[in-house]
């Protein structure tokens, strides 16, 4: 997928570390040593918290992440760090680059609407499946639960900018628990991969603008109402509708900002 372009240049392996394509300090052999034993977990809890970060929009495209920062900001050593960078590039997250490090990688705008295209047909499949196989009581609990954080944000005059983060997991969890629903799991992993673009992810609320994060909220309601009503048909159109427009939206936002296609 264009989403996942590949990489200009393949980040060094274990044998070559980012301290030292950096010219870093050593790292604390002692407190890396403490963390050899747990460093598949760790390092796939560090890099669980990176990739969420950079899906938020928490790093701008092109924004380079620091081994020594990013193990002071987590709390953790600076050995599940790395691995969790080398991780991460690999997914296509981020950029590796002599002498410069990690990157977040910058995504054409090309890139972001086949991102886009891709989720549509996606995602209106998982709506169509969440309504012919039905909701659990829990699915139920966390979507109606997301509909009214949803509500009480857009119950005032006015959003705040601190209300993106909050509308990010509303959005996040509303999605994501269809995509359980679908009771398919390859269709939620290619739906991730989408969603590796972080202009394309449900936690990342680019286009911030009253009418238009209504008009998604209200399109959530809509949503779930045709999934309860086991409507499979309506439940696919209203998805394929609502995706097709958030990509809309958001290119609109963010086509002066963003590099334009190479095609």
């Amino acid at each position: 997928m264009a989403a996942m372009a590949d990489q200009k240049e393949r980040p060094p392996g274990m044998s070559e570390t980012v301290s030292d394509a950096l010219g870093e300090p050593a790292p604390d052999s002692f407190a890396d040593g403490m963390d050899a034993e747990r460093a598949p977990t760790r390092s796939l809890s560090v890099a669980d918290r990176i990739r969420a970060s950079i899906l938020s929009g928490d790093f701008e495209p092109g924004a380079r992440l620091h081994e020594v920062r990013l193990s002071e900001r987590l709390g953790v050593s600076r050995t599940p760090v790395r691995s969790a960078l080398q991780s991460l590039a690999s997914e296509g997250l981020l950029e590796y680059a002599p002498n410069r490090g990690y990157s977040v990688r910058r995504f054409l705008t090309s890139e972001i609407v086949d991102a886009y295209e891709i989720r549509t047909m996606l995602e209106s499949l998982a709506a169509r499946l969440a309504a012919e196989r039905g909701l659990t009581d829990a699915e139920r609990a966390v979507i109606e639960g997301a509909l009214a954080d949803g509500d009480a944000i857009l119950a005032k005059a006015e959003l705040e900018e601190a209300d993106r983060i909050g509308y990010g997991a509303v959005n996040f969890a509303f999605h994501d628990t269809i995509h359980a629903a679908s009771r398919c799991r390859m269709l939620g992993d290619m739906i991730r991969m989408c969603q590796s673009v972080p202009q394309s992810s449900h936690r990342n609320v680019v286009s911030f603008e009253y009418l238009e994060v209504r008009r998604r909220h209200e399109d959530h309601h809509r949503i779930y109402d045709a999934i309860l009503l086991r409507d499979a048909y309506r439940a696919e159109m209203l998805m394929r509708e609502h995706v097709a427009s958030v990509k809309t939206g958001l290119v609109r936002s963010i086509s002066g900002r963003a590099p334009r296609s190479r095609r």
